[in-house]
């Protein structure tokens, strides 16, 4: 698999909003080198990013499975906790589940986090 690295950032909801907002009016234009997850807080990147859910990333990269029941098996995790765990992932961009011969298939397209934050507002 090819390294993909994709920029996270730490962003308070408010000022999230705010930035959304400016765009949404036209009033600012994200860059092209802008993060592509944002996250409120480090406790909510540490809960998608664990290593619960690294360990699940590396299995699918490692062993391809063509099915959640495939990977249900290799990982021992039972299917709705995969399956919430993988929605919340593809949320964010990091994994794909297309659909397959009526298997859902995971797919990792992220390999690799840059994450970015500061202490001053960083809302435009």
């Amino acid at each position: 698999m090819r390294k993909k690295v994709m920029k996270v950032c730490i962003m308070p909801r408010d000022e999230y909003r705010k930035r959304t907002i400016a765009i949404a009016k036209g009033e600012y234009v994200p860059k092209q080198d802008e993060p592509q997850i944002w996250f409120e807080s480090l406790q909510t990147m540490s809960q998608v990013l664990s290593n619960e859910n690294q360990n699940l990333l590396k299995a699918i990269i490692r062993e391809r499975p063509d099915s959640l029941k495939e990977l249900e098996n290799i990982t021992g995790r039972k299917n709705s906790n995969l399956s919430r765990t993988l929605k919340t992932l593809a949320r964010y961009g990091i994994v794909e589940l297309p659909k397959e011969k009526r298997a859902v298939k995971p797919i990792v397209k992220v390999t690799d986090f840059k994450v970015e934050f500061g202490l001053e507002q960083t809302a435009q």
